[in-house]
């Protein structure tokens, strides 16, 4: 090989690395271990962790321990849906194509928005694309966005913005709302989007009718993030004004599992079709008359012209996203309701229990549908470790994104806590609470 190329040895092709940048010696690697040994390495490792089924979890912050129903994994594990990659022929895949446009129909039916596509990566990136959208729809390059917005979704835009040329504007929050006045006072004839989510990162459910109005004032796109466990009793951003519906998909039909992989969703305006990242499928008929599918937009770079790509997603989280069609229609219209209704109940009834432990007080009093917010009279850090030592996952430390609330913990409800897990976090809480204030 290398008389082929007409190089004298192998550390001929390396002569452009400069000298001290060179390995000179063998790397400091042990002796490698047989199967049986790296078995009882990792399973060491793994035992380090704890998860969702050892401690009671009440952390939520944007992903939850939601049931995720048997039948989940008996139809996501399939081969015909777990093994495919891709299809660059997508017509012959008929029952993939089936599953995108199942879920297209049921995330636009949740948002209220009459276009869907067939998911995106996660929550996040989907905010970063709709920017871009807005971007190309209004051609301005400012948004303002709500500090109540998911901090990594606001952290992912700001990343996505410096690429895209765009300014972004951050408006913040009162009594765990988005500051009304700070948010007119802040869009104007250059904004792009406005972001918001709906409940917000501190639970809150916010006004987004009337928070979107100085957006459509000035003709800018609003976006709302949103929870889809939620839908089922909050109005839909699209019923709101919202020209864009996003979020994340994790607590539909996805477990924790470390943080990933989950799926983002996407639904606008019919106007902003053309401008949607990632894939549409729809529904035709065949020469023979029978109802099929098709691929009916792609806006991958590796599709169509690059300068006019919308994305580049390349694996769509397709197997997540089915995961997520499954446990709706396992649920059903009246399932999905009754859920999100259980959720409403039991978030209030943790809200009640929690405020009467002395030393414990409301961040906000907005309105909550699945996570609340409350300030704590002792170390946060301090009360969550103790509580971790008494099998119980407390909350979310709102300080680390939040140093103006570092008092605050953040905790979430979902259909796996029950009445008699909110009495024991209330417990176990209002105990630890008084170790670490003495």
């Amino acid at each position: 090989m290398l008389a082929a190329i007409g190089v004298e040895s192998v550390a001929e092709l390396f002569e452009q690395i400069p000298a001290p940048l060179r390995l000179s010696e063998p790397l400091a690697l042990e002796d490698g271990l047989g199967e049986a040994e790296v078995y009882e390495r990792l399973a060491a490792l793994a035992a380090r962790n704890t998860d969702a089924e050892e401690q009671v979890c009440f952390v939520g912050a944007g992903m939850y321990d939601h049931y995720v129903p048997a039948i989940v994994d008996a139809i996501t594990q399939r081969s015909e849906f777990l093994t495919p990659y891709t299809p660059y022929q997508p017509e012959i895949s008929q029952g993939g194509l089936q599953v995108m446009f199942e879920f297209q129909t049921a995330m636009s039916e949740l948002t209220g928005l009459p276009v869907s596509n067939a998911g995106l990566y996660e929550g996040p990136s989907s905010v970063a694309a709709a920017g871009y959208l807005a971007m190309g729809a209004t051609k301005r390059r400012r948004f303002v966005v709500s500090r109540g917005l998911h901090p990594h979704s606001r952290e992912t835009l700001a990343t996505y913005s410096v690429g895209y040329g765009a300014e972004v504007v951050e408006v913040g929050l009162r009594d765990g709302e988005t500051d009304a006045e700070a948010l007119a006072a802040a869009v104007d004839a250059e904004t792009a989007a406005v972001f918001l989510q709906s409940p917000n990162f501190l639970g809150a459910v916010e006004r987004v009718e009337a928070l979107g109005a100085a957006a459509k004032e000035h003709g800018a796109l609003l976006v709302v993030a949103t929870d889809p466990m939620t839908l089922g009793v909050l109005k839909p951003p699209g019923e709101q004004g919202a020209d864009i519906a996003l979020g994340e998909g994790q607590p539909l039909g996805n477990r924790l599992d470390f943080g990933g992989p989950s799926f983002g969703f996407f639904c606008a305006t019919e106007e902003q079709i053309r401008r949607m990242p990632g894939r549409i499928a729809g529904e035709t008929d065949d020469v023979d008359g029978r109802r099929g599918f098709v691929l009916a937009l792609q806006t991958r770079e590796q599709h169509i012209r690059r300068e006019k790509a919308t994305h580049n997603i390349c694996t769509a989280q397709a197997l997540n996203a089915l995961a997520a069609m499954v446990h709706l229609a396992w649920l059903g219209r009246e399932g999905y309701r009754e859920l999100g209704e259980l959720l409403v109940r039991r978030t209030a009834y943790a809200r009640e229990r929690l405020l009467a432990v002395p030393g414990i007080e409301a961040l906000h009093e907005a309105p909550v549908a699945r996570e609340l917010a409350i300030r704590l009279d002792a170390p946060v850090d301090r009360v969550l470790e103790r509580c971790a030592e008494r099998g119980i996952a407390a909350g979310y430390p709102l300080g680390r994104e939040y140093p103006e609330y570092e008092d605050g913990l953040l905790v979430a409800i979902t259909e796996r806590r029950t009445k008699q897990d909110i009495d024991r976090l209330t417990s176990v809480v209002a105990g630890v609470r008084e170790g670490a204030v003495a």
